[in-house]
């Protein structure tokens, strides 16, 4: 919990934040109280997504899995999008006061879905080829209530976490904040695994979703409630016009180089800026050069989309260069992706009973990858990181932290490979191949829970030392963007995850429809296989990159 505490700070907005009449600890209650009714309306919405397509809707399971990872990654992707909102156009109150609202009408839509007849298909058995699969007006509600659901996680997650840190002048209130934000979307998401999806399973799917919009209503009305305390903030502009501005100027002055004498390089009002910019990714350093016909009619300079300055274009640069260490992380989050959807299939088939009485529901299975990276984090942080500054008189590097995640990561999806190949087993063993999909293989469902806590202990440190290497190395003006590229990864991860099931799909027979006849095991070796090669492509890219901040690391990058 420390790590994220202490990695996802802001800090460039702190010292111009005051709050001798608004903010501090007074928002607390309502922002944190906000966090956990929205936290549990999203999983009440989404945790166990699957189950409901396949058992509710009549999709079948490859299909489901497929919807799945697409709304997953819509979680994931529209947090950047609310971000951006947030700080270019709107104050963060009223995106997450509107998007919660949106996120209200998506949950009462997948009530309604869940418990009126006519939008939604007749119960059967599941995978039966009697099945009726839905109508194109039940497909139309149930794409729109997910579409609205995503939308309202994207413009609350990320933006009401950053409006929390808002609220405090000072570093340590901020990190203080930000460890029990942490901690309460751990709780609440824990909770949504758990308590929202056995009622669903057990009980109703009506009475499942409509705690949902419970949640989302009380979250929502308790935020408002707060709005004459909070301090409110106004709109910085998007970081990324700054990009574009440095990429347009390049390319605009390109020609010109060749044919008018440049007059130096700008600065800005940056009296402690470098004289010049750095050789590396020259063609940028036009962007910087002072023309005559750059100069106002008052002789002065200004930055302009023709015009940037020297620490506009060194930012730029920077982030170039970390680009493809970010990249390494998209099929780290895609095989983690593949194995929590694929795991929900596997557990629908298994014997999910613990004793004579309560059975675990399918979707809640991923509950321990999450309390095992939890837990994890709070023993990695207390324990082994100041054992290991002892031991070795250095603090471990983010890119370390990084590396060793990545190699659990393979030992996890070798765990699922062998898992289901023992699955497999026990269903030729009991000839339940070509049987009906409904049938359960006498295996406890508890062999999944191995590869999850894996899973879950790899996240412990390759999140938060990701967290950590953009917070750090990500320029000043990208500090609020850099945390934000954790949600793109995952994102991303989950699109490629879905682009990867429908590819084995089309070209092989490992993912029937019924998975007890097909190779799913065949599935977990190719992903162990990506996750190796590209566990090889971020060595690669830690032997190319070196740490630009060297007040926090020395100026290496071997993990």
């Amino acid at each position: 919990m420390e790590s994220l505490q202490t990695t996802s700070i802001p800090s460039d907005q702190a010292p111009s934040m005051k709050h001798s009449k608004r903010g501090g600890w007074t928002t607390f209650p309502f922002i944190i109280g906000a966090v956990v009714g929205l936290t549990l309306a999203a999983g009440g919405g989404s945790a166990n997504l699957i189950v409901f397509l396949v058992t509710v809707m009549n999709i079948k399971s490859i299909n489901a899995t497929q919807i799945n990872n697409i709304i997953i990654g819509c979680y994931s992707l529209f947090p950047v999008a609310g971000a951006v909102i947030a700080d270019s156009f709107f104050s963060s109150f009223y995106v997450v006061s509107v998007f919660a609202f949106v996120s209200l009408l998506g949950l009462i839509m997948l009530t309604l879905a869940s418990t009126i007849h006519s939008l939604r298909p007749p119960t059967c058995v599941i995978g039966s080829l009697a099945c009726e699969a839905p109508s194109k007006l039940q497909y139309a509600v149930l794409y729109l209530a997910l579409a609205l659901a995503s939308l309202g996680v994207g413009g609350t997650r990320f933006t009401i976490s950053t409006m929390g840190a808002d609220q405090f002048n000072k570093p340590n209130e901020q990190g203080t904040f930000f460890s029990w934000y942490f901690f309460t979307l751990y709780l609440a998401s824990a909770i949504s695994l758990t308590a929202i999806i056995y009622v669903q399973d057990s009980v109703s799917w009506g009475l499942g979703f409509g705690i949902g919009v419970v949640a989302n209503a009380i979250g929502l009305a308790v935020f408002l409630l707060g709005k004459r305390f909070y301090c409110h903030t106004k709109p910085k502009g998007s970081p990324f016009v700054g990009i574009a501005r440095v990429l347009a100027a390049a390319i605009r002055k390109r020609r010109k180089l060749e044919t008018f004498q440049s007059q130096g390089y700008f600065h800005g009002d940056n009296t402690k800026a470098i004289s010049s910019p750095t050789e590396s990714l020259r063609f940028l350093n036009c962007a910087a050069l002072r023309f005559e016909d750059d100069r106002k009619s008052d002789g002065s300079y200004s930055s302009s989309w023709w015009l940037c300055t020297v620490e506009e274009v060194e930012d730029l640069k920077t982030l170039i260069k970390i680009m493809p260490l970010w990249s390494s992380g998209i099929l780290l989050s895609t095989t983690i992706a593949t194995i929590n959807s694929l795991t929900v299939l596997q557990a629908l088939t298994m014997d999910r009973h613990l004793g004579p009485h309560f059975k675990i529901p399918a979707g809640s299975f991923l509950v321990f990858s999450i309390l095992a990276t939890a837990l994890s984090i709070s023993i990695i942080d207390r324990f082994l990181l100041p054992t290991w500054k002892n031991l070795t008189r250095r603090s471990l590097k983010p890119l370390q932290q990084i590396g060793i995640g990545h190699v659990i990561n393979i030992f996890a999806m070798v765990g699922s490979a062998l898992v289901e190949t023992r699955r497999l087993r026990v269903v030729r063993t009991h000839h339940l191949n070509g049987e009906s999909p409904g049938s359960v293989v006498p295996m406890s469902g508890l062999w999944l829970v191995v590869p999850l806590l894996v899973i879950g202990v790899g996240e412990a440190f390759h999140f938060p030392g990701q967290v950590a290497l953009y917070y750090q190395e990500f320029p000043t003006s990208l500090s609020s963007t850099s945390t934000a590229m954790i949600s793109l990864l995952i994102g991303i991860g989950y699109y490629l995850s879905t682009a990867i099931i429908d590819l084995v799909r089309r070209s092989t027979g490992w993912l029937p429809d019924n998975i007890n006849d097909g190779r799913l095991d065949y599935v977990f070796w190719l992903l162990t296989a990506i996750a190796f090669l590209n566990f090889g492509y971020y060595l690669l890219c830690t032997k190319l990159f070196k740490y630009q901040n060297t007040e926090n690391h020395e100026n290496e990058a071997s993990p």
